[in-house]
C-alpha cells in the first residue's frame, strides 16, 4: 500500500520510511504541510496518510482538514504523529478528521499495527464503494441489455430538457417498437427473443452518438434520446436506424432473425415536459403501426421542415 508521511525533521522521516519500506509498503515522503497537502490532492493520491502535527508553512491538524475537503467515496485514511498527549489535543486531532493518532515516542510495533488497521479500513471502504457502485447500476439498468432502464432514460430525459431551457436548443426522442415481436418469442422461443432484444440495443448503439441517450422503455420498447437534433438532422436519424435495423439480421441460437422496427419520433424545447413528449412520441408510433410498421412517423409533420 502507497502511505503518505509528512515529517519535517529528516531523522523520524527517515526512520517512518525505514519502517514502512521494511513492512512491504510503498512511501512517498514530503517534508511539510505544503508538500503533503500537494501530494494528496494528486489522481493517484496515497490511500493513507501519516501527518507529523508541527510542521512548517501548514501543520498536520490543518493538512488533515483540507484533506477532508476533498470529494470522494473513498477518503484516506489519516494518522496523526504527534509529541502531544493531553486529551484536549487528542480530541482536536479527530475532530480536525483524523481517524488515529501515534504519540511520539512510538513504538515501530505499534506503527505496525494502526497502520494494519488503517489498512483494513481502507479495504472495507473500496469493498463497500464497489457493492454501492453495483447497486447504483443495477437500480439504473436493465438486467437483460445492459443499457438504462425506463427510470434512468426518462431522468435523462429530463435533464436533457432542463439543458435544453438554458442553451436554447432542441432535443430529438424517438420511441422505438419491434414489430412482430411476439411472433419471434413464439417462433423461436424467449431466450431466442431476449437474443433478438440485445442485438437491437446493439445495433441503435453503433448509430448514435457517444452522448446520445437510449434505455428500454418496457417489453420491445425503446426511447432513444437525441440532443441537439432537429429538423432535416432529427429526419435522418431515425430513418437511418429503421433501415439499418432492417437490414441487420441478428444471430441468435434459432438462426439469424430479422426483424424491423416501428418509431414514433418528436423534437422538444425546454419549455416541453417530459410527459407531453412522450404523449407525442407515443401517438406517432401508433400512427407508424397503423401505416404498415416498419416506417418512421413524425407527431409533427414540420419536424423535416425545421
Amino acid at each position: 500500500m502507497r502511505i503518505l508521511i509528512a515529517e519535517d525533521d529528516f531523522t523520524s522521516r527517515s526512520i517512518l520510511v525505514g519502517v514502512l519500506t521494511k513492512c512491504g509498503h510503498e512511501t512517498v515522503a514530503t517534508e511539510n504541510g505544503a508538500e503533503a497537502w500537494a501530494a494528496m490532492q494528486q489522481p493517484d493520491a496515497p490511500r493513507l496518510a501519516i501527518l507529523d502535527w508541527v510542521m512548517p508553512e501548514m501543520d498536520g491538524i490543518e493538512v488533515c482538514r483540507h484533506i477532508r475537503t476533498l470529494e470522494t467515496d473513498q477518503p484516506p485514511y489519516i494518522i496523526i504523529l504527534t509529541s502531544k498527549d493531553e486529551k484536549a489535543d487528542i480530541v482536536a486531532g479527530l475532530e480536525a478528521g483524523a481517524d488515529d493518532y501515534l504519540i511520539k515516542p512510538y513504538d515501530p510495533g505499534e506503527l505496525h499495527a494502526r497502520v494494519n488497521v488503517g489498512q483494513r479500513m481502507i479495504e472495507i471502504q473500496a469493498k463497500l464503494a464497489e457493492v454501492r457502485n453495483a447497486l447504483a447500476h443495477e437500480a439504473t439498468h436493465d438486467p437483460l441489455t445492459g443499457i438504462n432502464n425506463r427510470r434512468a432514460i426518462l431522468d435523462g430525459l429530463a435533464n436533457e430538457l432542463s439543458r435544453a431551457r438554458r442553451n436554447g436548443r432542441t432535443v430529438g426522442i424517438g420511441m422505438c417498437d419491434l414489430d412482430h415481436f411476439k411472433q419471434i418469442n413464439d417462433s423461436y422461443g424467449h431466450q431466442a427473443g431476449d437474443e433478438v432484444l440485445c442485438g437491437f440495443t446493439r445495433i441503435i448503439q453503433d448509430s448514435l452518438r457517444e452522448y446520445d441517450l437510449i434505455g428500454r422503455y418496457g417489453g420491445e420498447e425503446f426511447l432513444v434520446v437525441t440532443p441537439e437534433f432537429g429538423g432535416l438532422m432529427l429526419e435522418r436519424v431515425y430513418e437511418r436506424l429503421c433501415e439499418r435495423v432492417a437490414k441487420s439480421p441478428i444471430h441468435t441460437r434459432a438462426g439469424d432473425i430479422s426483424i424491423t422496427v416501428s418509431i414514433g419520433v418528436s423534437s422538444g424545447t425546454g419549455d416541453d415536459t417530459v410527459d407531453a413528449l412522450l404523449n407525442e412520441v407515443d401517438t406517432a408510433l401508433y400512427q407508424a403501426k397503423k401505416d404498415g410498421r416498419n416506417r418512421v412517423s413524425y407527431a409533427d409533420p414540420q419536424i423535416m421542415e425545421d
